[in-house]
């Protein structure tokens, strides 16, 4: 009776999907498993318009990360597609990048005033209070989305104030915390899903306590670690939270090149340089 109640819900949420990409255009997400809540169902992919499928040929091709400074990380897909996270225009590429992501918990992390250049400007934060920021931006070979958290501010909490990026690209799932302030719940690690490389902020405590950061890592528990926004402690200190399911390197260059073959097979902090 599971197996052909987990059938029906699927082809119900399949028949709704179809019926849903008649009206508008839709993009899904590739680190989200769509039958993780249903017992006894096997995972299941739906392959139709406007969902990038996963090919043999794709675990090959190779994104490049760049680190440029704070919390901007300079990504470059297979495409051609180029990203520029927490954006300030304090850290810029030699080119301006087609997307911008930003948030806004300090200056240092986003700009009113970036370059007509660029494509796509997406906020983490919405200037509709009571509404969070939802982007869902697919460029050739790249799909965008965002999972808001919240961020302190003097005399409260902003709800919603900060935003997760997830960049899905050549089979991988890479994520960005920003300007992360709390641990996250169940409801986050369900939205995010799966995340390849995550970029995570070291500080010890502008965003969050190096301590509770860490658990926030060893719960994603992804492939590879990038940390980011290092204030006040060395990296060392953040490095020392994590036993021996994690190895660590610190790397000769700021660039990493990334592909599903090239992936660690034990979790890697990686310290690239100008951190």
């Amino acid at each position: 009776m599971l197996k052909l109640a987990a059938f029906v819900v699927l082809a119900a949420a399949t028949a709704a999907t179809a019926a849903s990409a008649q009206d508008r255009p839709r993009h899904f997400s590739q680190c989200q498993a769509i039958a993780q809540g249903l017992p006894g169902a096997r995972y299941a992919a739906y392959q139709g318009e406007g969902l990038p499928v996963l090919k043999a040929a794709m675990t090959d091709q190779t994104v490049s990360i760049t680190f440029l400074g704070h919390s901007t990380f300079h990504i470059v897909t297979p495409e051609g597609v180029t990203i520029a996270t927490d954006y300030s225009g304090w850290h810029r590429p030699e080119v301006p990048p087609m997307v911008a992501t930003m948030n806004h918990a300090h200056s240092t992390h986003f700009t009113l005033t970036p370059e007509p250049e660029i494509d796509y400007v997406l906020h983490g934060w919405s200037d509709t209070p009571g509404e969070k920021a939802q982007h869902e931006v697919m460029l050739r070979d790249t799909f965008i989305r965002n999972v808001t958290t919240d961020i302190r501010r003097y005399g409260g909490e902003e709800k919603d104030g900060n935003s997760i990026f997830i960049f899905e690209v050549a089979g991988l799932c890479i994520g960005h915390l920003g300007h992360l302030h709390h641990e996250l719940s169940e409801g986050h690690y369900t939205e995010i899903g799966r995340l390849d490389v995550v970029m995570v902020p070291v500080d010890g405590g502008l965003t969050m306590g190096a301590d509770k950061m860490s658990r926030v890592v060893k719960r994603l528990r992804s492939s590879l670690v990038l940390p980011m926004h290092r204030r006040g402690p060395p990296v060392e200190t953040f490095l020392a939270l994590f036993g021996p399911d994690f190895d660590f390197r610190f790397a000769e260059s700021a660039t990493v090149d990334v592909s599903l073959n090239s992936l660690p097979k034990k979790p890697t902090i990686l310290v690239l340089q100008g951190l």
